[in-house]
């Protein structure tokens, strides 16, 4: 008994258990035989759509192909599977402060007056691109914060477009080195805002406010002056100005 006793010990000191080591405050170290890894969103994606069907069986493989044709996109997973893309929310709410000076925040936060007392809405602006000229901007609205950030997120990817990128100069263009501005000068409207994009230098850098510096960035764009004319300070209308602008960067103008 005295020999039992002392092995069960001996086993204690040898093989801790995950209780004595808590006490003790070290963290367990456990050993795993299998890694099982569960399949991606992409892998168990099922798509309802004739186009998203060719896509995942491999007959698409170009998402220029179905920009140019202009096919509707009506599953966001289809833009995951042809192109990695980065997202990005804008600040269109702004924080509670005193005498209006509340910070900017990716949230606007709206009330409806009903019967039952006041009704909270949270609505956000997510841009999608993968910095070579894709790009999509899309608007959420839902009762909390997290399912307004996913509807924004979706309709971004739903409304994906391309965007010409080019040099300031046609000298330029034969250097073989990465297109980094617009080809031509190009204006979009929203509301009371306008907005007047035009082709920069490189090393210039992006010469417009924080927010359309987001959607140029994530188009691809890294050197651009532009002129800015109304009440800039509504950022839902100024976004979608800039994306009206660079939208027609798609027809050639003449200088």
């Amino acid at each position: 008994m005295a020999e039992k006793n002392t092995r069960n010990k001996s086993k204690e000191l040898i093989e801790p258990t995950i209780e004595t080591l808590e006490s003790l405050d070290v963290a367990p170290v456990l050993v795993v035989d299998e890694v099982h890894i569960p399949k991606s969103n992409l892998d168990s994606w099922m798509p309802k759509t004739k186009l998203g069907k060719a896509v995942k069986e491999g007959k698409i493989k170009d998402i220029n192909l179905i920009l140019s044709e202009g096919k509707k996109i009506l599953e966001p997973e289809i833009i995951d599977w042809l192109i990695p893309v980065e997202t990005d929310l804008l600040s269109i709410g702004q924080a509670k402060g005193k005498f209006g000076g509340g910070k900017r925040r990716a949230w606007r936060q709206t009330q409806k007056k009903t019967q039952e007392g006041n009704v909270l809405s949270f609505s956000a602006m997510a841009v999608v691109g993968d910095k070579k000229g894709h790009l999509g901007i899309g608007f959420g609205k839902a009762k909390e914060t997290l399912p307004a950030r996913e509807k924004a997120i979706r309709n971004a990817k739903l409304n994906l477009m391309k965007i010409n990128l080019g040099f300031e100069s046609s000298e330029n263009v034969s250097s073989g080195s990465k297109p980094h501005t617009i080809q031509f000068k190009v204006a979009g409207k929203c509301g009371s805002v306008r907005i007047i994009l035009s082709p920069a230098p490189r090393g210039t850098g992006l010469v417009l406010g924080d927010q359309c510096k987001k959607i140029l960035r994530l188009a691809g764009i890294e050197d651009i002056y532009s002129n800015t004319f109304g009440k800039t300070k509504t950022t839902f209308n100024l976004a979608m100005a800039c994306v009206r602008a660079l939208e027609n960067t798609k027809v050639e103008i003449l200088r």
